[in-house]
This record gives C-alpha cells, structure tokens and sequence, in this order.
C-alpha cells in the first residue's frame, strides 16, 4: 500500500518539529492492521511520528498484553511506506534489545515502569551506550520524584535526548478522566526541566474519544510541545483501549480543530500590556504574603491559648464552618471549589504547623 511520505525524516529533524505530533494504535495487532492504520495516519501530512504498543503491561492478567517482539518488523514495513519514525514502549532489558535491533527510532518508558526505579534502572543499564531519544510516561501515582529519578536514570545512562509524556496518574474514585492529569505536577515538571521536550497524551487521560479535544487544546494552551495520541483503523474493534482510540480520519479533524499557541510574540503592545497587569499581580500576591504572614501570627496566639487551656489543635466543627463559608464566598467571587478547598486546605495546615511549634516550644 501506498503512502503519501516516501522520504525518511530523521529522527533529529522531527523532534525539533513544533507542535509534535506522534500517533499510532494502542497496541499492534496484525501486521494488516499496523500497515493501514500507519498510510492513513502518514495520508493525512499531520503526523511526525508513529507509536505502537509491542510490550503492553497490563492492571490485570487476561487482557491482551501485546504481540510481542514479532510485531517490530510490521513497524519497520510501517515506516518503509511512511517515512515516519517509529516509536515503541520497553520495559525490560530484553525488550530494550529487541527495539534496538529492529532500529526503533524512539523508545518510551511506560507509567508502570516509571514507578519502579529497579525497574527504570534495568532499561537505563541496557540502553546505556544507544544513540536514541527516550521519552519517560509520568509514573502511575502522583510522585513528582519518581518521574524525576527516571530522567536522572536514563541520562546517567549516557542518552543524551530525553523527553517527557504527561499521561495523567491514577485517582481512586476518579470519574470524569481515565486518569487524572493533574496539571500542576507536569507544570512543576516543565519548570525543573524547561529543556526537555514534554509531550502530553490525551489518550491515556481521558480513557473516551469525547474529551480527547479538550484535553489536547488545554495542553496546547499550557504550552506543551506536542500531543501522543492514539490512533487505529477500526478502534471500535481495537484489541486494547478501544474507547480511547480514533480513526486517523478523526485524528486528522480533531487535530484541525485544535487553536496552536505560541509561548511569545514579539508585539510590543502585547509586551506592555502584560507587565503592567503583571506589576498588579506582583503587588497583590506581597499583599497576600502579609496578610498571610498576619494571619499565622494570630494562628500563634490561638496555639497558645490552647496550649495554656489544654485544647486540642484541631476542632473540626470550627473548621467545618470556615470551610463552608469560603466556598459560598469563593463562588459568588468566581472561584472555583476545588481551588478554595485546596487553598484552604493549604492555609489550615499551616496554621496547624504554627499552633503545634507553640504546643511543643
């Protein structure tokens, strides 16, 4: 079958490419599937690179865990046809040897691997002396560290290209996302390694096609610089993940759809007008810092009483009803509840943090 791309492009060129654009199945198949899937993905000229799950580690036995190394050769056919680059997930020193041999252009540490550093260690050690780029999945659970001593890992393993997948994080109880993106924790990730490329996957976090755009837009609007998102001939009858899954038809709609930011401008309007709101934010956020600092030094005077009368730090129903009180009062102001609780949360805490040093000075 025919593609429209027939000319290589390297590997260098591509992750230099702005939006990024990386797609492909949940997981290869058939050689059929993988090959269709690949010239429709190429067909549509918006994506720089192809991915397909070999190795997939799964929650519970039973489900479908991968094809195996025999599905490698179907992506090296994929990318003759394309001339796309081939990415692939590894999680074992053997599966790091078989990418390698099959010439996989890209290799990704899955979330499940990034949570185990025996694990990440394993990979780095049999990556050590390959000329590759290694992306790294944030870990299952909200571990900042974990997904920092992966990078740490790979880079002491000589790789000198690294990048970063945001995939969201397990939550018990999470309803509305598959997993959790937890913006803030890529955010901080963004600023520990601004020269890092960081990627998100909307697939992963959404878990359903109905809320892939959104999911990609807010990740484009946080200035990421691309999106991995999957992509089959038939996702209805996909082997794994059917429901996250679209065709490279849709793909190509909602990646249309899709308004791309840039980080800067060289407006000099544009430059004016956000210093002067910036200066108002930098007086209201040292008018915080005082009336914060104010604020503990009261929380202080209320350890003490306490202490001196024998009363416990905590008093839920009292905190109960400041808590009640700014949420009503937060959202008439336009705030939302969620960032009220966690400030206040925030705030209680070190309040509590004040009244304990006084209880044990």
């Amino acid at each position: 079958m025919e593609a429209t791309q027939v000319h290589p492009r390297s590997i260098s060129e591509t992750l230099q490419k702005r939006p990024l654009i990386v797609s492909g199945p949940c997981s290869a198949e058939t050689e059929a599937q993988v090959i269709d899937t690949a010239t429709r993905i190429a067909k549509t000229g918006k994506v720089d690179m192809l991915r397909a799950g070999i190795w997939k580690p799964r929650t519970r036995p039973g489900s479908f865990e991968g094809i195996g190394t025999k599905g490698l050769p179907w992506l090296q056919q994929a990318k003759k046809l394309t001339g796309l680059p081939v990415a692939v997930e590894v999680a074992t020193a053997k599966q790091v040897e078989d990418a390698l041999h099959f010439d996989m252009d890209v290799v990704w540490v899955g979330a499940r691997t990034t949570v185990n550093p025996f694990s990440v260690q394993e990979v780095a050690d049999a990556l050590r002396g390959a000329d590759l780029p290694v992306l790294i999945k944030n870990p299952i659970n909200p571990d900042i560290e974990l997904w920092m001593g992966a990078v740490e890992r790979i880079a002491k393993a000589g790789i000198k290209v690294i990048g970063l997948i945001h995939r969201g994080f397990s939550s018990y109880g999470n309803t509305e996302y598959r997993n959790a993106p937890m913006w803030h924790l890529a955010i901080e990730m963004k600023r520990r390694y601004p020269e890092l490329l960081l990627l998100n996957d909307p697939s992963h976090i959404s878990g359903r096609r109905d809320i892939l755009a959104d999911v990609a837009q807010k990740a484009i609007n946080l200035d990421f610089d691309g999106l991995m998102i999957e992509s089959h001939n038939d996702p209805d009858n996909a082997w794994s993940d059917a429901k996250q899954q679209v065709t490279p038809e849709r793909l190509a709609e909602l990646l249309d759809h899709i308004i791309w930011r840039k980080e800067d401008t060289n407006s000099q309007e544009f430059h004016a007008a956000l210093d002067k709101l910036r200066q108002q934010i930098d007086h209201l956020d040292d008018e915080l810092m005082q009336l914060l600092s104010q604020r503990m030094k009261i929380a202080d005077k209320i350890g003490a009483y306490k202490k001196s009368n024998g009363i416990t730090i905590l008093q839920t129903n009292r905190w109960n009803e400041i808590l009640d009180k700014a949420v009503r009062k937060g959202e008439k102001a336009g705030l939302s509840k969620e960032f009220i609780v966690k400030y206040f949360d925030a705030v209680h805490m070190e309040s509590i943090n004040h009244q304990n040093n006084v209880m044990n000075d």
